[in-house]
């Protein structure tokens, strides 16, 4: 979403930081409660720096709910779909941006169809795989994508992640290596999901975790992504692993 003035940027990404943050308590109490036990009236003249961030953190907002096996809540749900309406998708720069894009957003409208707030939307066109853009291109695209790592989401996007886990590693260790820890962070989500399908791993995910929650950018939105990681290698939440 385009922003005109750096004050307004500003204000957005504290706005962003501020329920990234709440979403990471909310997640590490354990229980299935919202990030905003009392979300905000979405129609105050204030309200757009909140509706901004819900609409970066899309779907991640339930993450608190779904790690613990519940459904998304209705109050968060009604924010998500108010937030979709007051900041359409912004224009991407390429096809393939776009795709990510809508990727995104097909991921918020299949939780808000499990809710009185929203309806499922068709899958957008498939991104390519590794087979076709090479590994490194592919692995910046899922590190995009990070947000679909979540249980209850399955589809093409998935299907890649479980087809092509050793280049998600090594997409991972290449991040890494070059001090690129945001896209390792997004991308080692991504096989700690694999883990809980049950996969093999390719890569050790916890030693990740450390180095970055260590060396990383210590934003709260890095910090959720991590926790959503760990839940994840944690298993189901029965305490049963994905088969």
């Amino acid at each position: 979403m385009p922003f005109a003035e750096t004050p307004l940027r500003d204000e957005y990404a504290a706005a962003v930081e501020q329920l990234a943050r709440r979403t990471l308590d909310a997640l590490r109490d354990g229980a299935p409660v919202a990030a905003l036990p009392e979300p905000p009236d979405p129609e105050a003249t204030d309200s757009r720096p909140l509706l901004a961030a819900v609409r970066v953190l899309g779907a991640d907002l339930f993450a608190p709910q779904l790690l613990a096996g519940a459904e998304p809540d209705g109050p968060t749900a009604a924010l998500l779909a108010r937030a979709r309406r007051t900041f359409p998708a912004p224009a991407a720069p390429s096809p393939e941006a776009a795709r990510v894009v809508e990727w995104q957003d097909w991921a918020v409208g299949r939780f808000l169809a499990r809710t009185p707030y929203g309806e499922a939307a068709p899958e957008p066109p498939v991104l390519p795989g590794p087979e076709e853009t090479g590994w490194q291109v592919w692995s910046v695209r899922m590190s995009q994508l990070s947000g679909l790592a979540l249980p209850g989401l399955d589809g093409p996007v998935h299907a890649h992640a479980r087809a092509h886990s050793l280049d998600l590693a090594r997409g991972t260790v290449r991040s890494l290596l070059r001090h690129d820890l945001t896209t390792a962070a997004r991308l080692v989500r991504w096989l700690a999901w694999t883990g809980a399908e049950g996969l093999p791993p390719r890569l050790e995910v916890e030693p990740v975790l450390d180095r970055i929650r260590l060396a990383g950018d210590g934003s709260a939105r890095t910090g959720l992504g991590l926790a959503v990681a760990r839940r994840l290698l944690d298993g189901p939440a029965d305490g049963r692993r994905a088969a």
